[in-house]
């Protein structure tokens, strides 16, 4: 499985994200870092809502917004 962390520069809150992400276990799944001043598109629609992580799914794409625990960030990769 393939997660989406859309980031920022100089971002705390990401770094708090990247914390719990360094919890789980990374045999699962392959994080993938989208630096969201890259594009203005990504700013426009994450830039003011990061850290955002998001996975494909079988019924659709999948988002979870910060802020989130260990146990959400749990259950949404489950």
């Amino acid at each position: 499985m393939k997660i989406t962390f859309y980031t920022g520069p100089q971002c705390s809150l990401c770094d708090l994200a990247q914390n719990l992400i360094d919890r789980l276990n990374t045999t699962k799944f392959e994080v993938e870092k989208v630096n969201v001043r890259t594009s203005p598109e990504l700013y426009h629609l994450y830039g003011a809502r990061i850290p955002v992580l998001k996975i494909d799914t079988p019924n659709g794409p999948k988002e979870l917004g910060w802020p989130f625990n260990l146990e959400q960030l749990e259950l949404f990769i489950s």
